[in-house]
């Protein structure tokens, strides 16, 4: 792996480019572009700093005012890499640049209801704004110049989603003190399609499955309670695995097909429903005792020290079983937002491996293995044929808990790669000067690696173990706070507090 040099950025805004051509890095009210190839600035822009004309009615008085005020706070790419734009929040504005034009631009004034968030829409000629209070969501079109405003969000990060051909936009909305959902469609200046009113009394979140055909909606964390709707707003199941009150719902993840959905809580449990009966098919609980059959790796101690924080060192292999007590935090479950359960849950690409962390182990990530979707035909949605016996299911049988990964300090981010042919790799930062690597590549019994298939037996096939490695990040003053992957999963974005750099695979010609 190969690093690049250390540039600056603030509040942790650098992005690739959907194409991974380009970087686009904001410095306090300064927009840069950096090719991917020599990271060399290709574009770069001034922000506007002066404030919206309507914004000071709601802004702090002039006495109080910040230079960090005119520090822009979101940026994003248009999803054919063909515009950027730049939005200074505390202003109320958004400046909108055209990568092949450095002269053109459009500004977006939010008005008195101010700005809290912005976002590009999938059609990549669209804008979206929040505003504060939850006021509205405004859709800036930059072709027409004209503005869609939709009122009364329940959340400016959360509680909304596109449809995955990017044809309708369901927003989750707070009507009369009652939670509403809205179907729009983005084809006709997003006209209202339907609106419909929630099971929640309290709506923490929703989910749209793969194929756009259902919604998972959950209540606020003092309700353990999942309700299962169509987008025409008809409830099809609700979900309380415990009769008893309860913490509620921290975490959840449609499986990549659409048939399944995982579900996990404040209980330290993850339950899988099938889309067949909306039931459970399975259900893990955290445990501090790691069963026989577990593949283990524990980070070496001090290796930082040992290696000055430069090159490759791979992971100890411990033997299960095992306990990892001496992981665990203590957690008061008497006390607001107690330390337990839930807090990441992600699918990898291709739905085979599943990544669970668990806040009262924040040092250790779990990696549950699934069979691939093609040997599950009878719960596809399509097949409404009856599931098999649980004796010969194999979404039963081929499920467990494969691979431990125990890190000595709280991981920060874990994240999969996005490209679907290497679905199996894994990186995580932990707030250190390392970024830590898995992967779920055969390794063969001569030592060399390559994939499972024509060949392999079924013992070696389950004797899969995977890699894990730690790399160093070859600087003198850099901990890797954030990591992203480059959209094509051949890169990595490691970010620090005030500075970014990114690393590439090296690639041996022979």
């Amino acid at each position: 792996m190969d690093f690049t040099e250390i540039y600056q950025q603030s509040s942790n805004l650098v992005a690739f480019s959907p194409g991974t051509h380009f970087i686009l890095t904001a410095v306090n009210d300064r927009l840069i572009v950096r090719s991917t190839d020599t990271f060399s600035i290709t574009r770069t822009w001034l922000v506007d700093s002066s404030p919206s004309p309507t914004h000071p009615i709601t802004a702090r008085p002039s006495s109080k005012v910040k230079p960090s005020d005119a520090f822009i706070t979101h940026i994003g790419w248009s999803c054919d890499s063909e515009h950027v734009f730049a939005a200074c929040a505390k202003r109320g504005v958004v400046d909108v640049y055209k990568l092949r034009d450095e002269e053109w631009n459009a500004r977006i004034d939010s008005g008195a209801e101010g700005l809290v968030k912005a976002e590009w829409a999938p059609d990549g000629r669209t804008v979206m704004c929040f505003s504060e209070w939850g006021l509205r969501v405004t859709m800036w079109s930059l072709v027409t110049g004209t503005a869609t405003y939709i009122q009364y969000p329940i959340h400016p990060d959360k509680g909304y989603a596109f449809r995955s051909d990017g044809r309708y936009f369901i927003l989750a909305e707070r009507h009369r003190s009652k939670d509403t959902l809205g179907l729009y469609d983005t084809s006709d200046s997003y006209k209202l399609v339907r609106h419909f009113p929630l099971p929640t009394s309290s709506l923490s979140n929703f989910s749209l499955s793969p194929n756009g055909n259902y919604l998972a909606v959950w209540e606020g964390p003092l309700e353990y309670k999942l309700y299962i709707l169509t987008l025409a707003g008809n409830l099809l199941t609700t979900f309380t695995p415990n009769p008893e009150p309860t913490l509620g719902i921290r975490q959840v993840a449609w499986h990549p097909s659409g048939a399944f959905i995982a579900i996990g809580g404040y209980d330290d449990k993850i339950h899988i429903l099938d889309t067949l009966s909306w039931s459970p098919v399975i259900t893990f609980e955290y445990s501090s005792r790691i069963p026989a059959g577990v593949t283990i790796w524990h980070e070496p101690q001090k290796w930082l020290e040992a290696t000055e924080g430069r090159g490759f060192l791979s992971y100890e292999r411990i033997k299960s079983p095992q306990s990892i007590t001496h992981y665990q935090v203590k957690s008061d479950p008497t006390k607001p937002n107690p330390k337990t359960g839930v807090i990441q849950m992600d699918w990898n690409r291709t739905g085979t491996l599943l990544l669970v962390r668990f806040e009262n182990v924040p040092s250790v990530i779990h990696i549950f293995s699934f069979p691939s979707s093609s040997s599950l035909p009878s719960f596809s949605p399509s097949n409404p044929s009856s599931p098999p016996s649980p004796s010969t299911n194999p979404f039963l049988t081929q499920t467990r808990l494969q691979t431990l990964i125990l890190n000595t300090s709280p991981i920060l981010h874990a994240r999969w790669n996005p490209n679907p042919e290497r679905a199996g790799s894994l990186v995580a930062c932990t707030g250190t000067k390392a970024v830590y690597l898995w992967s779920d590549e055969w390794v063969s019994g001569d030592g060399g690696a390559g994939d499972v298939g024509a060949g392999t037996s079924k013992e070696e096939e389950e004797q899969r173990e995977g890699m894990a490695e730690c790399v160093g990040v070859p600087a003198k003053k850099f901990d890797t706070r954030n990591i992203h992957w480059a959209p094509d999963g051949k890169g990595l974005l490691l970010l620090d507090k005030e500075m970014f750099c990114c690393a590439f695979e090296v690639v041996e010609e022979y």
